[in-house]
């Protein structure tokens, strides 16, 4: 197999499988849609407003901000990470594994490249709305600085691209579905609680930043927190080009893994 060849497969027909994914989700939107807005809801309430009750001011870059200002940004990048690699890791385990809809698809024009890049494009679609829809409660609570703000809807885009990619790669390794406890526990829930999300790293052990250096998650959160506070600086190009970069490697490597998973 020749997985030189995994980028020109990628044709326009990606965008059926896309498609089919999106009329999937469309048919249990109710499902699909009330969590993006009720998440960040109970955790404003659990977090911002009962924890942030006992917390005085975090100081971050060089300005004091109250507790509820600080994690709102942080549930936007969790937001976009958890929809997007989550719809790809178990969504197209089960479609590959238990509905069998990847064999179905195969026997049409689409390539094996087609479907996984849909299955991509589609995770990322998950992000960006997950990501809108936080921003959207957020900017209710009064906790986003405009026009700026509206950067994290490109960003949620190329995050949705690389989580998703990490989901596939994920659902392409794991024999069981219940190995995908695996990367929840060793990848996401680190991430998850030491990217920046809930306290500033800037006091923290060095070897702690240097490990949530190198977790995706807090690059994400780093670009949305300077979105939403307007504090945007050429040093987020280095968060920036870590996302871009990464969001290639795993892209590619993701579907070489699933490719020969797939045509086995």
């Amino acid at each position: 197999m020749n997985n030189t060849c995994i980028i020109k497969n990628i044709s326009y027909r990606a965008w059926y499988m896309w498609r089919r994914n999106i009329d999937v989700s469309l048919v249990t939107w109710k499902t699909n849609v009330l969590p993006p807005l009720l998440e960040p809801v109970l955790y404003i309430l659990a977090f911002g407003v009962g924890l942030g009750a006992y917390v005085q001011k975090i100081s971050f870059d060089g300005r004091a901000y109250d507790y509820l200002t600080f994690l709102a940004p942080g549930m936007i990048a969790v937001g976009i990470m958890f929809h997007s690699v989550f719809d790809t890791m178990y969504g197209a385990f089960i479609r590959l594994r238990y509905q069998k809809t990847f064999d179905a698809v195969i026997t049409t024009p689409l390539s094996a490249e087609d479907i996984l890049a849909g299955e991509i494009l589609s995770g990322a679609t998950r992000g960006l709305f997950a990501g809108a829809a936080i921003l959207l409660i957020v900017t209710l609570f009064g906790l986003a600085a405009y026009p700026s703000s509206l950067l994290v809807l490109p960003l949620a885009v190329l995050a949705g691209l690389m989580f998703a990619s990490f989901g596939l790669l994920f659902a392409a390794l794991a024999p069981y579905i219940d190995n995908l406890n695996l990367p929840i526990f060793l990848f996401i829930n680190p991430m998850f609680l030491f990217s920046g999300t809930f306290f500033p790293l800037d006091g923290m052990p060095a070897w702690v930043k240097l490990a949530a250096n190198l977790l995706p998650l807090t690059h994400l959160v780093n670009i949305v927190r300077a979105a939403t506070f307007d504090r945007l600086h050429a040093g987020l190009l280095w968060d920036l080009l870590y996302i871009v970069v990464l969001t290639g490697a795993v892209a590619y490597l993701s579907m070489t893994k699933m490719k020969a998973r797939l045509i086995k």
